[in-house]
């Protein structure tokens, strides 16, 4: 069965760079994952550098469960750091540290030529457009 539809197509193609990618990028840093660089780069993101679990998770499109499996060995060699909200105990926070930040200010001189590789900005033209597009439908990365 021969298939045409462009939509499916590039969401094949996607998901294939997303997969090599990540599996690139987690082979290629000093102790930081895909994942570990998604947190940190979000939180650096925040005016002041903090966000709930629970925001976080939606976020990255995890579970609650599954970004405390990332976040506990994060704190545990000091990226990041818990902290209880003043007004309910029910809520916590995730901060990062400065160690947290010099390993993504690092991470992003190291991967710079990296992702320009993935996405050449010299042949895409419409880059911008997809960026957006992608924030439209629920991305994150503004």
């Amino acid at each position: 069965m021969k298939t045409s539809n462009s939509s499916l197509k590039v969401f094949i193609n996607l998901s294939k760079i997303l997969t090599e990618s990540s599996r690139r990028f987690n082979g290629g840093l000093d102790g930081i994952g895909f994942n570990e660089f998604v947190v940190l780069f979000h939180l650096n993101q925040m005016s002041d550098k903090k966000i709930r679990r629970i925001d976080l998770a939606e976020k990255m499109g995890f579970t609650a469960s599954g970004i405390t499996r990332i976040l506990a060995p994060m704190e545990k060699i000091g990226l990041i750091q818990k902290e209880a909200a003043a007004r309910d105990a029910r809520v916590s926070y995730v901060t990062i540290t400065p160690s947290g930040e010099r390993n993504l200010k690092e991470t992003l001189e190291k991967t710079e030529s990296f992702f320009e590789e993935i996405f050449p900005s010299n042949r895409l033209k419409n880059i911008d457009d997809l960026s957006k597009w992608l924030i439209e439908r629920g991305g994150m990365v503004k």
